[in-house]
């Protein structure tokens, strides 16, 4: 009997118990066994925890999303935005939570229907990978905008 359900957040299926979580486990794994991968590190953990805002205080899924803006639409590399964002988020000078705490979880004001997850960039596979990630990226940024929390 094939045990199926779906993740609470992004929808996903989990199928036999493997999770968003271990999915996302599955793709540190990958990038660690091949550095190349990692190029697009900072994409797979935005898209990852963009799915999954819960993750986030209402602050930090603000300027989540603004960072999937300037990787996307903007076309900054994370090195640029490093560089220009490393004051507003080093903690010793930020005011604003990037993680959520007890009671300060955010969620997206519309509802959004993900028309890709991190399930389907572990079943197109490794050497899919850099590929499959920037797909997801992509697919959330439209979500995100057909949905109205992008403006």
């Amino acid at each position: 009997m094939i045990n199926q359900s779906s993740c609470s957040q992004c929808g996903a299926p989990v199928k036999n118990g493997v999770t968003c979580e271990d999915n996302f486990h599955q793709l540190l794994y990958w990038e660690n066994e091949n550095p190349r991968r990692g190029e697009v590190h900072h994409l797979m953990v935005l898209a990852y925890h963009l799915q999954h805002p819960s993750f986030y205080s209402p602050e930090g899924l603000e300027h989540g999303i603004q960072l999937l803006v300037d990787f996307i639409e903007h076309g900054i590399s994370p090195q640029l935005v490093l560089k220009n964002n490393q004051m507003a988020v080093d903690s010793t000078h930020r005011k604003w939570n990037i993680g959520a705490k007890a009671g300060r979880q955010a969620a997206y004001k519309d509802p959004v229907h993900w028309k890709m997850t991190i399930q389907a960039v572990v079943c197109a596979g490794p050497d899919q990978y850099i590929e499959s990630v920037q797909d997801w990226s992509r697919a959330i940024f439209a979500d995100l905008r057909s949905s109205g929390n992008l403006s």
